[in-house]
């Protein structure tokens, strides 16, 4: 048995298929969601996702303007700029894009922000909605999984699903996600981590197994459930002679050995990764309706 593969980018495609009929109509009712993203210094990651996601909101009909400051900008030229675009109706969402300079405290500035227009979901008081069930923007990459899962046949309503890992940007929002008494969720979450005993008996009684560990090739064969869904969320650089640049991405799962035994997996590259920004653009559609009083 081969894996079917879970591809990011079809899906995506999917759901920016329709968005961009979701923008049309608000833009028929006087609605241009708008998000305003800010890039301090220019680390060369960044820079590249900060052009995609601009690609993709000019793709979408969604405005969007880059804020590019210098790597001396203050803590306090910064928190300047959140207090405006906070205060500016043009711009729905805001998004600062990580990591920041040494001397900026991140979470200083996630404070700052309206957590109406925080469309990462990062600031607390949405990490709190998400937690008792009432979120308004769901973090984009576990929101992204969870997609993922429902639209390729593997709703995760009922099943027993095991994350491994923990950080407060996939692990906790994915099991808080997937916990809800909600369409898309409803399922048996158990959270693994470094200081769990014995973890291959936890991970092949999932379901669903989700790898968000950041370390290259964690998951072995040998720790899933034949049939089961693995969904790799890991992105990792390694060394590899043969390649052009020297080293090549691999997820946080053995992907050739698991694939011979799953019944689906996402692939690295190509699987979670393309949601990511896809979840971005439906959570600034979403904080423009919010704004106008829409449904």
């Amino acid at each position: 048995m081969t894996a079917k593969l879970i591809l990011g980018k079809d899906i995506g495609n999917q759901i920016r298929e329709e968005l961009k009929t979701e923008v049309e109509g608000l833009k028929k009712k006087g609605v241009h969601p708008g998000l305003a993203v800010v890039l301090v210094g220019e680390d060369p990651a960044s820079t590249v996702y900060v052009t995609n996601k601009g690609q993709a909101c000019r793709d979408l009909g969604i405005h969007e303007e880059t804020f590019g400051l210098p790597a001396s900008t203050s803590e306090a030229e910064l928190l300047a700029l959140v207090d405006r675009l906070n205060a500016d109706p043009k711009f729905h969402g805001i998004l600062v894009q990580l990591p920041l300079p040494k001397h900026i405290d991140s979470n200083k500035v996630l404070l700052r922000m309206n957590p109406d227009k925080d469309v990462d979901g990062f600031h607390p008081m949405n990490v709190g909605r998400l937690m008792v069930g009432e979120p308004i923007f769901l973090p984009c990459t576990p929101a992204g999984v969870q997609q993922m899962l429902v639209r390729s046949g593997n709703d995760p309503a009922g099943k027993h699903v095991v994350i491994c890992g923990r950080s407060n940007i996939v692990g906790k929002p994915m099991a808080n996600i997937l916990i809800q008494k909600a369409k898309g969720a409803n399922a048996t979450v158990t959270l693994c981590h470094t200081g769990t005993k014995d973890m291959a008996s936890i991970t092949r009684q999932a379901d669903i197994l989700i790898a968000a560990m950041g370390v290259p090739k964690a998951i072995t064969a040998d720790m899933v459930r034949e049939g089961a869904v693995v969904i790799d969320v890991g992105v990792n650089r390694i060394p590899d002679p043969s390649a052009p640049k020297g080293t090549r991405l691999v997820g946080d799962t053995d992907f050739e050995a698991i694939k011979e035994k799953a019944s689906a997996i996402t692939p690295v590259p190509g699987g979670v990764g393309p949601m990511t920004i896809t979840m971005l653009m439906v959570n600034t559609v979403r904080a423009a309706k919010a704004a106008h009083g829409l449904k």
